[in-house]
């Protein structure tokens, strides 16, 4: 059953010339009121849209992060998702809120407060 499906298949696929069933142009239909139907034509129009600004680079965010002392990848990586994605914003930041991240021990946060 299998051998007959494939050898169908390969008939199929591999006929060496078109035959002479199959229409090359598509025809146009005739409407009841015996008119051919009006194609539209699309203009384009100048219409404003939202430029999209350049998607943030994660990983540049994440490798300055790790600029700061006694931060390295995982904490860098803790700190960026939980909000904090530049150096500033992470020395600006309250000593509980750093705390509140997980991977964010007291000792950095004694480091990152001495840079202030």
């Amino acid at each position: 059953m299998i051998s007959k499906f494939l050898s169908k298949l390969k008939s199929i696929l591999f006929k060496s010339s078109v035959s002479s069933d199959t229409p090359l142009k598509k025809e146009i239909k005739v409407t009841k009121s015996g008119k051919t139907p009006k194609t539209k034509t699309k203009t384009k129009t100048k219409t404003k849209t939202k430029t999209k600004s350049k998607p943030v680079n994660s990983k540049k965010n994440i490798e300055t992060l790790t600029t700061l002392p006694g931060v390295g990848a995982k904490s860098a990586k803790a700190l960026y998702e939980a909000g904090f994605k530049t150096t500033k914003a992470v020395l600006a930041a309250d000593e509980k809120d750093l705390l509140a991240v997980s991977g964010v021990g007291i000792n950095l946060v004694k480091k990152l407060k001495k840079l202030k």
